[in-house]
């Protein structure tokens, strides 16, 4: 099919920008290695670094997941790629820990601006009924780009110079031409208003949604928290249990997460929202089980099992839990809501991840990472024997 022809260049285009974005915030996931042997900091800081990145997209989705309602989808976006690109030249200014905080928190903020702005932006500028495809591409686009990143990253700190500069100064080039894209773009919100009239979201849990948002909310936490324990401290896993130094084989470690994440979202067509929350439990379940084989034995071969398997029950969680969350909803409060459930997400990236550098000094990076996995696998075993006796359902349209 010419999707060219048929008016999907601009839908496919916001596409390319929404990846270039999220490919930004997990640039330096393979590099954190370097910056330990760089300032000498401990493993502890590294998670820390990562999870300041999660503070950063909750407070925007608190304080202005809305503006792009009010102001426009491009502003907002380029905003975000202005973030992005200050997140990357802190990173190469970097000569200290504050430098590296500074440019996760920014890419926390990019994030935040563009998950929502840029998957409604990506959808209404889609031919008529092309919203399934739409929501294929922004999927795409979201998850792609985050898997993206680590293997860029990885592949020109193992195999070109300047590894802690040149990925940096490729994303700037990236950003600099998504941005162009952006600008050629149309508008799709056609009243627009002051940014003063934005105003923070409160959390929000009506009485008839509480009953499914426990496990819908617990599998999206259990699901974001792998990704974060995969993005933080996976490389040095690779690199000090199982003498894997070669920076691009981590990367792809951390991004085949991502794109099974994506497989697993596609995957709930065929599935079915209502099941696909049941089953992504059991998959997460899975994911974990392998995780935890491959820090008691030390073999790669599990720990890229877990990455896919992992990932795959993520995708298939995460698009259900939302899915449940929405059918639950009042429709006046579902923005509201389906927002609390990525709060809940965004938390699992950050305080389980500090949890493990926490252990790690006492226990070692296994020890800590298996106390991580069963404390996950309660959680999941829990929303998933609660899916057991009261199904979710799922949203009608």
């Amino acid at each position: 099919m010419d999707l060219d022809r048929q008016g999907w260049s601009p839908t496919l285009l916001s596409g390319a920008v929404f990846a270039v974005c999220m490919a930004g915030t997990t640039l330096p996931t393979p590099l954190y290695g370097l910056y330990q042997e760089k300032f000498g900091f401990s493993a502890l800081m590294v998670t820390v670094v990562y999870a300041v990145y999660a503070f950063g997209v909750i407070g925007v989705l608190l304080l202005a997941g809305n503006a792009s309602d009010a102001v426009g989808r491009r502003p907002v976006l380029l905003a975000g790629l202005g973030f992005a690109a200050a997140s990357a030249v802190c990173f190469l200014c970097a000569d200290g820990m504050p430098w590296l905080y500074a440019g996760r928190l920014l890419s926390g903020l990019s994030a935040g601006l563009f998950t929502g702005a840029a998957t409604a932006y990506v959808m209404e500028l889609a031919p008529p009924g092309g919203a399934s495809r739409a929501t294929f591409v922004a999927t795409a686009a979201n998850m792609g780009g985050l898997g993206c990143g680590p293997l860029l990253a990885g592949v020109l700190a193992q195999y070109a110079s300047w590894p802690l500069y040149l990925p940096f100064v490729v994303h700037l080039g990236l950003v600099a031409a998504a941005a162009v894209v952006l600008l050629l773009l149309p508008e799709t919100v056609r009243e627009r208003r002051a940014l003063s009239t934005v105003r923070p979201q409160r959390p929000a849990l009506p009485p008839q949604v509480r009953a499914v948002f426990g496990p819908a909310a617990t599998a999206a936490f259990v699901g974001f928290a792998l990704f974060g324990v995969f993005t933080s401290v996976s490389p040095a896993f690779l690199a000090e249990s199982l003498d894997v130094h070669n920076r691009a084989v981590s990367g792809l470690v951390v991004a085949l997460a991502f794109f099974a994440s994506t497989a697993g979202q596609l995957a709930v067509g065929r599935v079915g929202v209502e099941r696909s929350l049941p089953l992504g439990c059991a998959v997460l379940l899975a994911g974990l089980a392998l995780l935890a084989g491959a820090l008691w034995w030390d073999l790669l071969a599990l720990v890229v099992l877990s990455a896919l398997v992992g990932g795959l029950g993520q995708g298939l969680a995460f698009r259900g839990a939302l899915s449940a969350v929405a059918g639950a909803s009042p429709a006046d409060q579902r923005a509201a809501v389906i927002s609390t459930l990525f709060l809940v997400a965004y938390t699992g990236i950050s305080l389980p991840v500090i949890g493990v550098g926490l252990l790690e000094g006492p226990l070692g990076l296994e020890g800590a990472g298996l106390v991580f996995i069963a404390c996950m696998a309660v959680l999941v075993l829990a929303a998933a024997g609660y899916l057991l006796r009261r199904p979710a359902r799922a949203a009608a349209n």
